[in-house]
């Protein structure tokens, strides 16, 4: 076992759509690691545990050991075993119940003889899907869910993301871009029409939000002296637009930010108006379902290298020896007229799409792909899509703290 230090934290915990109306302060008691470098796991899951309708998912997770998918789900966690877990595609639930039931009925209880986990720290995040704008977005004379949301969604929060982790999350030094305007990017990829004007009117881009859920950075705290910082998004799918490709385009920018975060870009300001982003020498990962795949698919002038080829993105996982990969993926997810390999495929429908993404100063132990060829040990956990149409990726990291 580690050796262990106390130290005493103030730690906000709220939602980023409440969090400058009422905060709520908890002085937490917490077991910090001492300065020794140790192996940290980070993954990330798209669990498409999204609902029809809103609360559906809150409610099912009442009772979550009554839905044989969510146990699943459960199990390849338990499996894969993270220090560190972004959850995608995860409703947000205002009332915080959803998340707790999630991690204390599933997560915290054994499913198919597999260690039980605790997460004490966790996270919703706030998403601007289904958040009606004031503007007619796609012009058709209304103003109603989903297309004139901020983001495609039928209620507020569908789709939204989490983050449990057995270490603190400093939410009081966090920062959301949720509400950051696409128009104020640089050289920003605006749709077009066939006539090159604007694709969306001026009113809609004044409101047209970047971030299709939102982009956060959220610290880990790893010791006293040593912080990584969480950047969480989910960008729009590329497809589902037409010629003009509004979605291709804004899944390119959204990527982008992160790019541009890193490297400190000025022209970014949060959502409480702190502008810039990392500073040269912090640590970060980046975690998310990006929709984007390096060889395959429908990206945007190849939206993903703008990570992937990032020299401050860690080569070893991004594009080297160590990226995720699986058996299960060499195994079923040949495609014909795929570039890509399939082994490095994290969603059932044949493309690399979701990312652990550490900075280049954190050393890439290991990583992997949770999907099993057949017979092999969780196998018929995630097969034929039991659990999610995504698999999870996972990346052990040496951190020194």
């Amino acid at each position: 076992m580690k050796s262990m230090l106390f130290l005493l934290l103030t730690f906000v915990f709220c939602s980023f759509q409440s969090c400058s109306d009422e905060v709520q302060i908890q002085d937490t008691e917490i077991e910090l690691p001492t300065l020794e470098p140790d192996t940290i796991r980070f993954a990330v899951y798209n669990v498409s545990m999204f609902g029809s309708s809103e609360g559906l998912i809150a409610s099912q997770l009442v009772n979550a050991d009554q839905y044989i998918r969510f146990k699943r789900i459960a199990s390849v966690i338990q499996k894969v075993s993270p220090d560190v877990l972004v959850l995608m595609e995860f409703d947000y639930d205002s009332t915080g119940n959803a998340l707790r039931n999630f991690n204390d009925q599933l997560l915290a209880v054994s499913q198919n003889g597999d260690s039980a986990l605790i997460y004490p720290y966790t996270y919703q995040i706030d998403s601007n899907t289904g958040e009606l704008s004031s503007v007619d977005i796609d012009g058709n004379g209304s103003i109603t869910l989903p297309n004139d949301a901020y983001g495609f969604g039928q209620f507020k929060g569908q789709y939204a993301s989490a983050i449990l982790s057995t270490y603190p999350l400093d939410t009081l030094n966090s920062r959301s871009f949720r509400k950051f305007l696409w128009k104020d990017m640089p050289n920003a990829a605006l749709p077009l029409n066939a006539d090159s004007t604007s694709y969306y009117s001026d009113d809609a881009l004044n409101v047209f939000r970047l971030s299709s859920k939102n982009h956060i950075d959220i610290p880990i705290v790893l010791s006293e002296n040593k912080t990584v910082h969480a950047l969480v998004s989910h960008p729009t799918p590329p497809v589902f637009d037409g010629a003009e490709d509004r979605n291709g385009k804004r899944n390119h920018d959204e990527i982008r930010l992160w790019a541009d975060y890193i490297d400190n870009a000025g022209y970014l300001v949060d959502d409480e108006g702190q502008t810039g982003g990392l500073n040269s020498d912090d640590s970060f990962i980046i975690f998310g379902d990006l929709n984007a795949d390096p060889n395959d698919g429908d990206s945007y002038q190849s939206a993903i290298n703008q990570l992937l080829n990032h020299s401050k993105v860690n080569t070893k996982i991004a594009t080297g020896n160590l990226i995720p990969s699986s058996n299960g993926g060499a195994e079923h997810n040949q495609k014909s007229g795929d570039i890509g390999d399939p082994k490095y495929d994290t969603s059932f429908f044949g493309l690399r799409i979701d990312y652990v993404l550490p900075s280049a100063d954190i050393n890439a132990l290991d990583s992997g792909v949770f999907w099993p060829a057949s017979g092999e040990d969780g196998d018929i956990l995630v097969k034929n899509e039991a659990s999610s149409d995504h698999l999870m990726v996972w990346a052990d990291l040496i951190i020194e703290r």
